[in-house]
Order: C-alpha cells, then structure tokens, then sequence
C-alpha cells in the first residue's frame, strides 16, 4: 500500500479519513485448498499488540471487501489508540486496491477455507489475543466455521456486526453454544436483515452471546457516531475492559485521500 503523508498536528478531531500511525504491511496467505489470499496487516507503531483483530468483510457480491468502511477505519485507528493489531483480508474472487484473491465466490463453503487460512497466519504471525470479527456475510463464516479447527482453539472468541443469520444454520448456533467461546453481537435498531427482538430469539440458544441493540443505527454502520461506537466496544471485548477510544489526536497523523 502506497505511505501515507504524516504531519504532526495537535488536538486533531478524528474523522473517518484520518490515518493515524502504525506498522502497515502487505500480506498474502494461501488456503488449503491452494487458493492465495491478499490483505493487510496493521500492528502498534511501537511494542507488541494487546490484541489481534482477524476480520471478515461483507459480501462480496454486494461490493463488500477489505476496505470495508469500519475495517478501513479499524486499521486507521485501532493500532495507535488501543494497541490493538488489525488483519484485513479478501476473500476468495474478491478485489480491492491491494489486490485481488484467487479463487472464487462460494456463498460461504469454500471460504471456510479462508477463514483457517487467516487464523493460521494470525498464529504463525505470533500475534496474541486474537478475535474474530465478522460484518454481515462475514458473520456468517464466524457462525458456520468459527467451531472448527484452527479458529476453535486458536481464537478468543468472536465479534458479530449486523449478523443476517441467513446462511449459517441452527446446527451452527449449536456449535457455539457448545463451544462455549464469548460471542459479541451488535445489532442495529433499523437493520434491513434481522433486528434486535429476531436477533434476541436467534441467539437466545447460545447462552454466551452478549448482544447490544444500538438505537438509531442501520446495517452499514454509516456515520462517523457509529463507527466510534462500534470500534469502541470492539476494543472493550477484546481488550477485556471498558475501553474510552479518543475522539482527538495529538502527534503525526495523515489523511486518506479518498473519502471513505
């Protein structure tokens, strides 16, 4: 990815297209299936993670990928504000401006594949803590393989945004509730796919599910309210602690040039 133009500046309120400083690498990851994945890797400028954010992005088919507004802007802030590190990756036949993976679309099978091919790198990587996180389509891969080897035993847990629960199956919401690994589960007052009353019935056969209603939110997340809200209790459930995320900045800083 080309660098970005750091300035320092001084009580800077963060925006969506603030870029705040971190360690940031291209990666490439290959599937057992022998299919190569791209993405990025964002670290702490300084020291090692607290966390590791291994991210899912919505469908694909829908103009979902990588860059992904709440990604995007996880990436951007995340690293330098609560040390957390953020895996960004796009799924098989999917392409972003870092590039495009192999392979194609599945409706969720074959991307089982990718999901243990992210774990695996996030564990080979010696990235600690690590979570799944999941945005619309991507929730469903946590639900339908996030029980199964590796993510089940090298994964803390997961957090679900704006979950359908469409393609992921009863027997899946089973599997959770066996696993019993903390699920994280936000839904949004005014989503287009399953609101907070259907989504308190769906989860209520998984005893770990903490799910959070967020009043006047849609399914996207647009809006510079919603992405603070939704970063900030990400950071909270990973880090295992009531995490107050900035809204201001004071150090080197840049701006992403196109708007988000």
């Amino acid at each position: 990815m080309p660098d970005h133009d750091y300035h320092e500046v001084h009580d800077l309120q963060i925006r969506a297209r603030t870029v705040l400083p971190a360690r940031r690498e291209d990666i490439e990851f290959t599937t057992a299936d022998g299919v190569r994945l791209v993405g990025e890797l964002a670290l702490p400028e300084h020291g090692d993670p607290e966390a590791t954010l291994v991210t899912f992005h919505p469908l694909p088919t829908e103009g979902g990928y990588m860059d992904s507004h709440l990604y995007k802007k996880a990436s951007y802030r995340l690293p330098a504000l609560a040390d957390i590190a953020v895996l960004r990756f796009n799924t098989r036949g999917t392409s972003s401006p870092r590039g495009t993976s192999e392979g194609e679309f599945d409706g969720g099978e074959k991307e089982g594949y990718d999901v243990a091919a992210a774990v695996e790198f996030a564990v080979a990587r010696n990235l600690p803590n690590r979570w799944m996180v999941g945005w619309s389509f991507g929730t469903e891969l946590i639900l339908k393989h996030g029980t199964k080897e590796p993510a089940a035993s090298a994964t803390e847990g997961a957090v679900l945004l704006s979950p359908p629960v469409k393609r992921a199956q009863r027997a899946d919401l089973q599997a959770w509730a066996e696993d019993g690994r903390p699920l994280r589960v936000l839904v949004p007052e005014h989503d287009d796919f399953l609101k907070p009353p259907e989504a308190e019935e769906v989860f209520a056969t998984c005893p770990q599910a903490r799910l959070r209603a967020v009043d006047g939110a849609k399914h996207l997340w647009v809006g510079e309210k919603y992405t603070h809200l939704v970063l900030e209790d990400i950071a909270s459930t990973v880090l295992g602690v009531p995490a107050e995320l900035p809204t201001r900045w004071t150090g080197p800083a840049a701006q992403e040039p196109s708007q988000l």
